[in-house]
């Protein structure tokens, strides 16, 4: 099988944000990056998928800079054949993205299978999955927690609230997009990092792969941090005497509304 799994880099959750001086994108200078959590489930399960399926390749790619390269190493790490960079400005919208890995899937062969997250931990889209099945002309399943696997098909369960549970059977190739759940993604080895870094990692550009501004369909601007958090308010004394005091307060911010 030729399998893809297309993952996306983003600042770690600890990552303290700063904006740009212009307030149109955040500042990148102390950033440590990460592949999305999300993603790293698509890697995991095409590398499950690869251990079922005798004589198949796992190809990650992701679009970005140069700086991209490093999460690509990392999923080379945790047992990628084969991994590729698609040279797409950092900020490139979804539609951008989706169009660069549909166009550098059809120059690297025919996929039998896609797994991507099920959104980036960065923006919250949850489009690119979407769109690549479109431009790929192949059915797709999103939020997918568990997946069985047969002879040129596939059937996938989704959580979808309240108890239920969503099942979903499709032809292959097909786009998935993995949800928490669905597996638990290894980790990278130290060793394994090392020879990752020797490996290499090809890059097409946004010519080769016919993406252009043309193709950007939302721009994000008038960056704002969140309010700071209020000091919270310590209520001493006893139990009781908390309860009276603590209505009291909020009585009070209710009239003050």
């Amino acid at each position: 099988m030729n399998i893809f799994a297309c993952i996306k880099q983003v600042p770690d959750t600890t990552t303290r944000i700063k904006l740009r001086g212009d307030g149109n994108g955040i500042d990148e200078a102390d950033i440590q990056w990460i592949i999305s959590p999300h993603d790293e489930l698509a890697i995991e399960e095409a590398l499950r998928l690869r251990e079922q399926q005798p004589d198949s390749v796992v190809t990650v790619l992701s679009a970005g800079p140069e700086r991209v390269t490093d999460s690509l190493r990392m999923a080379l790490a945790m047992g990628a054949d084969s991994a590729m960079r698609l040279d797409l400005p950092g900020d490139a919208d979804s539609s951008m993205n989706a169009r660069a890995l549909a166009a550098a899937i059809g120059k690297l062969g025919s996929a039998d299978i896609v797994f991507t997250g099920k959104e980036a931990i960065d923006d919250g889209a949850a489009a690119v999955g979407q769109v690549l099945a479109v431009l790929l002309d192949m059915p797709c399943v999103t939020v997918v927690n568990g997946i069985n696997y047969a002879d040129g098909a596939i059937t996938c369960r989704r959580d979808v609230g309240g108890g239920s549970i969503e099942v979903i059977e499709t032809q292959l190739p097909a786009v998935v997009a993995a949800q928490v759940g669905l597996n638990e993604p290894r980790y990278a080895t130290a060793l394994n990092i090392i020879r990752a870094k020797k490996k290499p990692v090809d890059t097409l550009t946004a010519d080769e792969l016919g993406v252009t501004e043309a193709n950007r369909k939302t721009r994000l601007k008038n960056f704002e941090l969140p309010p700071p958090k209020q000091p919270c308010q310590i209520i001493e004394g006893a139990p009781a005497d908390q309860a009276k005091e603590l209505i009291h307060v909020l009585t009070s911010e209710i009239q003050a509304i």
